[in-house]
């Protein structure tokens, strides 16, 4: 793993900014959120109207909340939204009365197993409200009447989503995909934001060969919003990678797309396995995150999922202990890493025709061995260049020469420029 750098330490902080605000798939919460983001890069924003048909899904009504809590005969609050926005029922309707306990435990959710800890729980398409409280706190209240209140509405409105578009060299899309729905998580969901704001800001350093769009979406909902009015555009998404779980300290874990085949698969496999770093690729299946929304039949994009723990694999998931604490800065400065290399490869990975088929060319009198002869690898480097004259038939990639010829990339990507300057081979 790479060092402690000043990114990580940066994305770090984006992380703690965003950690407070109560994000749910609609509301002001996703628009304060895209708010932050937006002093970082360059948003384009969109509202799409509850009621708005997209795909087998319709927008739903827009939630927002202001205040809600649990006190006690004395007045004192004993579970409160102000101290974190885990402590209410994702989409709670509103509510304003005065119970008992023994009726209002029907209502409160806990986490037994873990009694200090805050679980995460939403009723988006079921009309209740509720609270999220430790297990502990609930231990702590007598039998009694209680006070309950949610501040909040569930009106006709809007889901917001953005995108940020890095133009490249040709117009071809790799999109980048992170979901802004969850409230206080800082790995699962703000340590992939912060990932995928610091990767558009590195991309945009520079002109890439692919063009990258950057998609800030509440999850599944979101993702089908975009598909279902990106119709046309879909067309020329060429890769697709989405970015979640980006900043625990378990290994890399990389989720192929539903083909398995695609070639975003191929260089995740090759600059994990190259890298020597500790990781894991596992198959695809249609539970996770968006990249299910993505791989769908219909649409079948050749969209990945890069984590590290990946979802429910680690105690501190959908819970209060998934706090910026959780989250390293080593970590994240580590899967920025990864999708760097990973995009550098997809943007050099062309194919080339051999201009000279007809037994080997004469390298020397080019002077490309003599160009090799201060590399500490030139051997290598030669056999390279052999490599790529020998696949450069229009069928085979760089990366399908690197892997046949048991070689790294760049030494091949290296070569194959040196030959293109040199007018052997051509794109």
């Amino acid at each position: 793993m790479a060092p402690v750098t000043g990114v990580g330490a940066a994305m770090h902080s984006l992380v703690e900014r965003l950690y407070p605000l109560c994000r749910s798939i609609t509301g002001d919460g996703v628009r304060a959120t895209l708010d932050i983001v937006g002093e970082y890069l360059p948003l384009q924003r969109h509202e799409v109207p509850t009621g708005t048909q997209v795909l087998d899904w319709t927008v739903p009504q827009e939630w927002n909340i202001r205040d809600a809590y649990i006190a006690d005969a004395g007045g004192h609050r004993v579970v409160d939204f102000a101290a974190s926005s885990l402590h209410v029922l994702g989409y709670s309707v509103p509510v304003s009365a005065t119970m008992p306990l023994s009726e209002l435990r029907e209502h409160l959710y806990t986490l037994p197993d873990h009694p200090s800890w805050v679980p995460y729980r939403t009723s988006y398409y079921q009309p209740r409200w509720g609270f999220c409280l430790a297990q502990e706190t609930l231990d702590a209240m007598p039998e009694g009447t209680y006070e309950v209140r949610v501040d909040s509405t569930l009106a006709d409105g809007h889901l917001t989503y953005a995108e940020h578009v890095v133009p490249g060299q040709v117009p071809d899309e790799v999109i980048v995909s992170c979901h802004v729905c969850h409230p206080s998580l800082a790995n699962d969901n703000l340590a992939g934001v912060a990932v995928a704001t610091y990767l558009a800001r590195e991309l945009a350093e520079r002109t890439p060969y692919y063009t990258y769009r950057f998609i800030f979406a509440p999850g599944t909902i979101g993702a089908i919003t975009w598909l279902a009015r990106n119709a046309e555009r879909v067309e020329r998404v060429r890769h697709g990678l989405v970015l979640a779980c980006a900043g625990d300290r378990g290994s890399l874990t990389y989720k192929q797309s539903r083909r398995g085949d695609a070639e975003i698969d191929r260089v995740l496999r090759h600059v994990l396995a190259t890298s020597e770093r500790p990781h894991r690729i596992t198959e695809f299946t249609p539970y996770g995150y968006d990249e299910r929304q993505y791989c769908s039949p219909g649409f079948d994009l050749g969209v990945g999922s890069l984590t590290r723990t990946p979802y429910a694999g680690y105690p501190e998931y959908h819970t209060s202990a998934d706090d910026p604490s959780f989250v390293d800065p080593e970590a994240m400065a580590d899967t920025l890493a990864v999708c760097r290399e990973a995009f550098a490869l997809l943007d050099r990975n062309r194919r080339y025709v051999n201009l000279s088929p007809y037994g080997e060319p004469q390298l020397g009198r080019r002077g490309l061995y003599d160009a090799l002869g201060g590399r500490s690898d030139t051997q290598q480097a030669q056999l390279a260049m052999l490599w790529v004259l020998s696949l450069s038939d229009g069928e085979h990639s760089l990366l399908d020469v690197a892997e046949r010829a048991g070689l790294p990339f760049d030494t091949v990507a290296v070569a194959a420029d040196a030959l293109l300057g040199a007018g052997l081979i051509k794109e």
